[in-house]
């Protein structure tokens, strides 16, 4: 590690050479939505893709590949739930109870 004149120490904490971590997620062959796969380390977004389709895809398995980092993730507190979720509880419109699918349809 080199010098650094900002830190008491003269060193910099290995957090200053990590790269950013991203969260990974696969669609499968035959899957409809993607699914989190694991997490990596990357200089970019392209390598981040780059290095998922090499450790996650070895058997190609997957169609598509989204790679977002950690901190850019946002997630409701459970604690909140009720609160955040009531609202659309009153909306039975939202859900598709009534009506019937026909036996053609595979996936909705």
């Amino acid at each position: 590690m080199e010098p650094d004149s900002k830190h008491p120490d003269g060193k910099r904490p290995e957090s200053e050479h990590e790269w950013p971590l991203f969260e990974i997620f696969i669609r499968a062959r035959g899957g409809l939505d993607h699914k989190h796969v694991g997490s990596l380390h990357a200089a970019d977004a392209r390598m981040a893709i780059e290095h998922a389709r090499d450790l996650y895809t070895r058997r190609q398995e997957g169609v598509s590949i989204w790679a977002v980092r950690s901190v850019d993730i946002v997630a409701s507190d459970p604690q909140d739930a009720e609160s955040l979720f009531e609202p659309a509880r009153d909306k039975i419109y939202r859900h598709p109870t009534f009506y019937q699918i026909p036996d053609e349809v595979k996936t909705l």
